[in-house]
């Protein structure tokens, strides 16, 4: 973490670079205590620049050795250079090439970002800033460049070579006992997504064919000993890309997808582009030692990784205040596959569990920040629930606002949109807009606002006037930086489940717009009448958790064991179980005899021989 005296990033301050990085080509001569790091950078002036403005790049601890433009050596007073930054006074006017030549230390980097070393194996780390810790650059996320990536080490210890992208050129290095492989990425990435893995590991393959008909070329390369771990990680990795080949038309874009898992690895995992880098707990499993969990965990940080080629690579964020642009997108994609994997109640419910335990604390505290979060002192601080888990609720409130179809144009017209861009999130939001022909502004604000808005429903039926009458009722508590809150735009979906346990159907709907099962909620208070009831409903509200918020009702116990029995949402019936047992628990600590306690076991039994539930939300706790 950066002391209290690091510069204040704010978003209204982000400004385009005033040069732009076409190409990058690197060549790293490895070495345990002196790598030395090549840099050749294609630049050219951005229009609007003036003529021979500085060129500032970013540095972390680095060794300077030599900077050259063009191939002609710098004299010194033609540039300043420092372990954190290297400026060159007056570029040329147009296009220009840059050599930098730097030396860093992996086996001292105790940092574990940029290059370093570990356990005989070389690893790269790079997002958030980690690049400048390997050489001079753009340390960025809107800088987008191809890179060219030769590795040159010693053959004998470091037989696997691997890089971002294809596969180009290897051979031995005539006269010594070193080799060299060269990678090159066709597609323009930021510095973030750079990878390196230099050493002595095993391999798993297998072949994949695309839907539209291209080989990849799949790998798992682990340390030796733990090749016969990998089927689960491999067999996740085939289902996630044939996945999302099938939901949102994404297909793998490069000759091959390899995944390195070290034990080294200081983080869980890095989708870097090709290329990802694991901790090996999230590849490793044998059934003899993992446990369902396990398997689950694997399945969903490599279907997560993976995911992010397209939601965080062929796309990225224009700067790290969109962080949530790649995470929380991301993060829904992986909960979507889980749940079309397995069962889709328990993993809501999973999904609601964690939101509510790490989430909601977090936006009640003194950290509390909006899903797009508008300054900074550290942007390794802002990897936060808010920024995943909350993100994907918002995302998944998207869907459940536009339905599946009108998902999937948005989702469509984004990939086409912004391919090979670093967006924002109003670029994200206009193309579900565009797509659909309507304004989300005032849905934008979950993205702005902070807190967890807090909803009160009240139902009362008439039965002369056949009518429903739902009071509803938001309010979000001041947070750090935001004391006054404007109503959220909240999709409830809902169902008024009557006393057979079917959903009663409605003939019209006054006080707020009402789209089938879904419910609008974007006022501070609202009156919503439902005609043509026929008999008392109970109401069922936030089915499938359809917004991240707290909900307070008026129903009665034996209002939530009938929704425990009837509700066809799993999720609800789930949630009143829950609701109840509590209470339950709680009066009899207190050596009351809770009223309803029969019913809501008998409840329990009804749920655990309900054919119409699948096996693993009955089994579920």
């Amino acid at each position: 973490m950066r002391s209290e005296t690091a510069q204040l990033i704010k978003l209204e301050d982000y400004k385009e670079t005033p040069y732009v990085i076409e190409n990058v080509s690197l060549v790293f001569k490895l070495q345990p205590e002196a790598t030395e790091v090549i840099s050749t950078l294609t630049l050219s002036r951005r229009e609007g620049t003036e003529v021979g403005a500085p060129l500032e790049l970013d540095g972390d601890e680095l060794t300077l050795v030599s900077v050259a433009i063009d191939r002609a050596v710098l004299a010194e007073e033609a540039y300043e250079a420092s372990p954190k930054k290297l400026v060159v006074h007056t570029p040329p006017a147009d296009t220009f090439k840059l050599e930098v030549v730097t030396k860093v230390n992996p086996t001292t980097n105790t940092k574990l970002e940029g290059l370093y070393l570990s356990q005989g194996i070389y690893c790269t780390q790079c997002e958030a800033e980690g690049f400048r810790r390997i050489t001079y650059y753009y340390d960025r996320p809107d800088v987008l460049s191809v890179f060219t990536t030769r590795i040159e080490a010693d053959k004998a210890t470091n037989p696997i070579l691997l890089g971002n992208g294809n596969p180009k050129d290897a051979e031995d290095i005539e006269g010594t006992d070193r080799h060299f492989a060269v990678w090159h990425d066709p597609h323009p990435k930021p510095a973030y997504l750079f990878a390196l893995v230099a050493g002595d590991l095993a391999c798993t393959s297998e072949k994949y064919t695309t839907a539209s008909g291209k080989p990849v070329d799949l790998n798992i390369y682990v340390e030796k000993g733990n090749e016969d771990r990998t089927d689960w990680s491999m067999d996740s990795l085939v289902r996630s890309m044939r996945w999302d080949e099938k939901v949102f038309g994404r297909e793998y874009d490069l000759d091959v997808f390899n995944i390195v898992a070290v034990s080294a690895f200081n983080m869980g995992a890095m989708e870097n582009k090709g290329l990802n880098i694991f901790n090996d707990k999230f590849i490793l499993a044998d059934s003899d030692t993992a446990t369902d969990m396990d398997y689950e965990g694997i399945e969903t940080v490599v279907a997560h990784e993976y995911f992010h080629n397209w939601t965080g690579n062929r796309i990225t964020c224009r700067e790290w205040f969109q962080l949530c642009l790649k995470e929380g997108l991301t993060v829904f994609r992986d909960q979507e596959f889980s749940s079309d994997e397995r069962s889709r109640p328990v993993k809501r419910i999973a999904d609601v569990i964690r939101l509510k335990s790490r989430q909601f604390p977090e936006d009640q505290g003194p950290l509390s920040h909006p899903v797009r979060p508008t300054e900074y002192k550290e942007i390794n601080n802002f990897y936060t629930a808010t920024v995943y888990d909350k993100g994907a609720e918002l995302v998944r409130m998207i869907k459940t606002i536009l339905g599946a179809d009108g998902f999937r144009k948005g989702m469509d017209l984004y990939f086409e949109r912004h391919d090979g861009d670093a967006s924002t999130i109003e670029d994200f939001l206009k193309c579900f807009e565009d797509a659909n022909q309507l304004d989300l502004s005032h849905f934008s604000l979950w993205y702005h606002q902070s807190g967890t808005p807090f909803v009160k429903a009240n139902g009362s039926y008439d039965e002369a006037a056949k009518t429903f009458t739902l009071e509803l009722e938001q309010n979000t508590a001041a947070t750090p930086g935001q004391d006054e809150k404007k109503p959220f735009f909240i999709p409830i979906r809902f169902g008024l489940v009557g006393p057979n346990g079917d959903d009663l159907a409605y003939t019209s709907v006054e006080g707020a717009h009402v789209d089938g099962d879904l419910l609008h909620l974007t006022e501070d208070k609202q009156t919503v009448v439902f005609q043509g009831i026929g008999s008392k409903p109970v109401p069922s509200l936030l089915r499938e958790f359809s917004a991240p918020v707290k909900l307070e009702s008026t129903l009665s116990r034996e209002d939530q064991i009938f929704l425990m029995r009837h509700d066809i949402d799993p999720f609800n019936r789930w949630q009143a179980t829950q609701t109840l047992m509590t209470e339950l628990l709680i009066e009899l600590t207190n050596g009351e005899e809770p009223a309803g306690k029969d019913a809501f076991i008998e409840a329990l039994g009804h749920m655990a021989e309900d054919e119409n539930l699948d096996y693993a939300f009955r089994g579920f706790g």
